[in-house]
Order: structure tokens, then sequence, then C-alpha cells
């Protein structure tokens, strides 16, 4: 099982940019899908995530600007992100809970793409 990224890129602040995940292979279905971020000399945080059932949560710091959602059939979690700031320069990576039987989950993550924003 793989998850494939993309959409970063360099923004100007107070722009917008939406990021997209794929996964691809053989598995059972996916539970919790979620985006962290790593900035330079950093803890790589939690940025959203989203339930199967399409519940969400937000860290306090990109609550009210980013937009998690996915597609169940598609096998994809977006992230669509506004008002953009210096602050949100990272790399972006995905993440899923992916379950290859009805017992058996374990965690995969993307490669993490580049979202740079300048002032």
């Amino acid at each position: 099982v793989q998850l494939q990224a993309s959409g970063g890129g360099l923004v100007q602040a107070g722009e917008s940019l939406g990021l997209s995940c794929a996964a691809s292979g053989s598995f059972y279905n996916i539970r919790s899908m979620a985006w962290y971020r790593q900035a330079p000399a950093k803890q790589r945080e939690l940025v959203a995530t989203i339930t199967a059932g399409g519940s969400t949560n937000y860290a306090n710091s990109v609550e009210g600007r980013f937009t998690i959602s996915r597609n169940n059939a598609k096998n994809t979690v977006y992230l669509q992100m506004n008002s953009l700031v210096p602050e949100d320069t990272a790399v972006y990576y995905c993440y899923a809970n992916v379950y290859e039987d009805m017992w058996s989950g374990r965690s995969i993550w993307g490669q993490g793409t580049q979202v740079t924003v300048s002032s």
C-alpha cells in the first residue's frame, strides 16, 4: 500500500493551495486519514484528521483556514489551505490507517510535499 501526495508549491501570504493524497494497492479499507507537517528544525505536528465517516479535527493554528476532506471511493484525502501565512511553510505528509483485513491495521505515510508561503 502506498500514499502519493501532490499539490505543494510556492505561494504568497494570503493565497490558497490544495493538497491531495491517494492510496493505492490492495487493502480492506482505510479508517482515519490525516495531514501532518514538519517545518525546518521542528517536530512533525498534526494538522488535521478525518475519520472514514467524515468527522474532522484540526490543530488550533489552522482551524478556520484549512479544510480536510476525503473521497472514500477514490481512497483520497484532501487538504484545502486558505489564508496561508509564512508559518504554514513546511513539508506536508499525508497519513492513513490502512486495514488489510478486518482486524489488522497499520500506519502508512506519504512521501511529503513542500509548501512554502512567502511574506
